[in-house]
């Protein structure tokens, strides 16, 4: 499958020795791959818990714990100890577990650039009534909820958004109740809190059963940031984490507007780097695209 052409948010001037720029988290799910930009010059506290989160490891065994078409696909809260599991989740519910909070952080929706809650956006999860209550939870727009979203509990901070995979995205809008969309407050009772939890259950199991935990959509998330060393000799060291599958694009420039390719190769699954050996400008730039 083709990925459009994306941009990962890289612009380091040459003039410094060292410089790190924006953030890339790509989603790993059975039903494919979702590359994220995340906002962290403009949403920084709230980067920066998200990537606490992926980079101590707490997602590990998570799932998207809810989809409603049409509005938001959600995780960040529950996660399987055996996912390997053929059980039906439910009761005891020993095989789930809540992902640890890392405590509630200040709500950055105002903060900064406006980002609204537009289709392909990533914004945090968090309780009602309580701006300042995001933990662990985000969810992405499955649709333009910007008149909704922007305008409730003080705005929900978007802060990043789908560069490729919306193809993914779409394959959630097409659930439904009894098509891989599961309420298990139908199966186990109203009065179940649990259940209650999971009555909107995107799966890989069609009809209205529990489905085995086999069959729950899980998801991983690595993150890359870029860097780039000038060396003695002037020539720049441009390194960044790469990924499998689509082309890692490296693309120079002195303006900000017209880039120049410096290499283009295939990607994997480990750091890369390439050395820019023209004479420096007295402003130079590069970016990270993938394709």
């Amino acid at each position: 499958m083709k990925r459009c052409l994306t941009l990962l948010a890289v612009v380091i001037a040459v003039g410094t020795t060292a410089g790190t720029a924006g953030t890339l988290a790509v989603f790993h799910t059975a039903a494919g791959e979702l590359g994220v930009e995340l906002f962290d010059q403009d949403k920084p506290v709230t980067v920066q818990n998200f990537l606490r989160y992926v980079e101590g490891g707490l997602y590990q065994g998570v799932f998207f714990h809810r989809c409603i078409p049409g509005f938001v696909l959600q995780g960040g809260g529950y996660a399987v100890l055996n996912p390997s599991s053929t059980d039906p989740i439910g009761p005891p519910w020993t095989n789930l577990t809540q992902v640890p909070s890392l405590g509630p952080i200040t709500n950055e929706f105002s903060v900064g650039p406006r980002y609204s809650n537009t289709y392909g956006t990533l914004a945090m999860a968090k309780l009602g009534g309580d701006p300042n209550s995001a933990s662990s939870q985000w969810f992405f727009n499955l649709a333009d909820n910007s008149a909704n979203l922007d305008n409730q509990n003080g705005g929900f901070t978007v802060f990043g958004r789908v560069l490729w995979g919306t193809n993914v995205l779409n394959e959630f809008n097409t659930l439904s109740l009894g098509h891989n969309l599961v309420n298990l407050q139908d199966v186990y009772g109203a009065t179940n809190a649990i259940a209650g939890l999971f009555s909107d259950l995107p799966t890989y199991a069609s009809g209205t059963a529990a489905p085995p935990y086999t069959s729950l959509v899980y998801l991983s998330v690595a993150v890359t940031t870029v860097t780039v060393q000038r060396q003695t000799n002037g020539a720049r060291l441009i390194a960044w984490k790469g990924f499998a599958g689509p082309t890692n694009i490296v693309e120079v420039s002195t303006n900000l507007v017209s880039w120049q390719p410096l290499v283009s190769t295939n990607g994997v699954d480990q750091p890369m780097s390439v050395t820019d050996t023209s004479p420096p400008q007295p402003r130079q730039y590069y970016r990270v695209r993938f394709r």
